[in-house]
């Protein structure tokens, strides 16, 4: 969110390097390497990796796994050509097209619900949104958690400034560690981080599922460099079908699903499929509706882009057409 940010995206965006680094090679043979960048996120991208499934489908290929804390971090990355998918939410998202970072959206993982929220400690009497007077907590900017935050507050007509609440800009080890040192009041996380503060003494205030209904929709989706997805179609559809078996497996099997999470999340197996519950996980007949030319996710991208405009977070939102332009809907079909 901040004027840095931007500025490094931008920086990064004149490196040459990455795709074609690892990439090369015809597109009948495939590419030599798949870069990853994952988080830790309950959902068919992580129960993809839990399970090998991408290893298994291209055995002749080096899957290389990068795990981020937040989708500002993959858009840096992305811009910078160091990975060829990406996981992002909503709002990174909107302002990694606002920036004409060069990829395309090709999957949509999941709608976010309770998965994530603002916690705050029991001991910091706030019963309500208004009572975050002078209150400090803790969230990661430019991700789905800060969007819902500021929303939240918006809506409640909260003015930030006037009522002296201090947001701090954390990735989620910080956040914890100042949680447990006592020198924030709350924090708005996803998981497997919101179990953690809840288990340390914390209080769900409003969920993001509260946010969505107020209208301010939040989800993650998978990102493609471009430069890989014109290079290597094949493998992205592959990749889709890959995303699809792992979301059907886990309707299946949910147990088995969260058992095998649990490791991914650092989290029991039961914690594992009540964070997995708070998601609704999309197989891609449930994406056709989101990713048709004039569906429900380009309306969602323009709607996050203009409400980060609003708050000078970005330059200025793209017309509607640009975040449809970034979709590739094809691929979903």
């Amino acid at each position: 969110m901040k004027k840095g940010i931007l500025g490094l995206l931008i920086g990064f965006m004149v490196i040459v390097s990455g795709c074609s680094s690892t990439t090369s090679g015809s597109q009948n043979d495939g590419p030599r390497e798949i870069r990853l960048g994952y988080q830790a996120s309950p959902n068919g991208e992580l129960l993809a990796k839990a399970r090998g499934s991408l290893e298994k489908k291209y055995p002749d290929t080096k899957i290389k796994w990068i795990k981020f804390e937040s989708g500002r971090d993959i858009n840096n990355a992305m811009a910078g050509g160091s990975i060829d998918f990406g996981l992002v939410g909503t709002p990174p998202g909107a302002i990694g097209v606002a920036n004409k970072v060069p990829y395309k959206i090709y999957y949509l993982h999941d709608i976010i619900g309770e998965s994530e929220a603002l916690v705050v400690k029991k001991e910091a009497g706030i019963k309500s949104l208004n009572d975050l007077k002078g209150k400090k907590i803790a969230t990661t900017f430019s991700s789905t958690a800060h969007y819902s935050l500021l929303s939240a507050l918006k809506k409640q007509k909260i003015n930030i400034s006037k009522e002296n609440i201090t947001l701090l800009d954390m990735q989620s080890p910080d956040i914890l560690a100042a949680w447990k040192r006592g020198d924030i009041d709350g924090a708005y996380v996803w998981q497997p981080l919101q179990t953690n503060l809840i288990n340390d003494g914390g209080n769900i205030l409003i969920s993001s599922k509260e946010v969505a209904k107020q209208g301010s929709l939040t989800g993650e989706f998978g990102i493609v460099h471009n430069e890989f997805a014109e290079k290597y179609p094949n493998i992205v559809k592959g990749y889709i079908s890959v995303l699809d078996e792992s979301v059907n497996y886990y309707h299946k099997n949910p147990k088995k699903s969260a058992e095998l999470l649990a490791k991914e999340l650092n989290l029991t197996p039961e914690q594992s499929l009540k964070t997995m519950q708070q998601l609704t996980w999309l197989n891609k007949s449930d994406q056709q509706a989101y990713f048709q030319s004039n569906g429900k996710l380009a309306h969602v991208l323009k709607d996050t882009g203009d409400f980060l405009e609003s708050q000078k977070d970005i330059p200025s939102s793209p017309d509607l057409k640009t975040y449809q332009q970034a979709l590739l809907n094809n691929f979903s079909k």
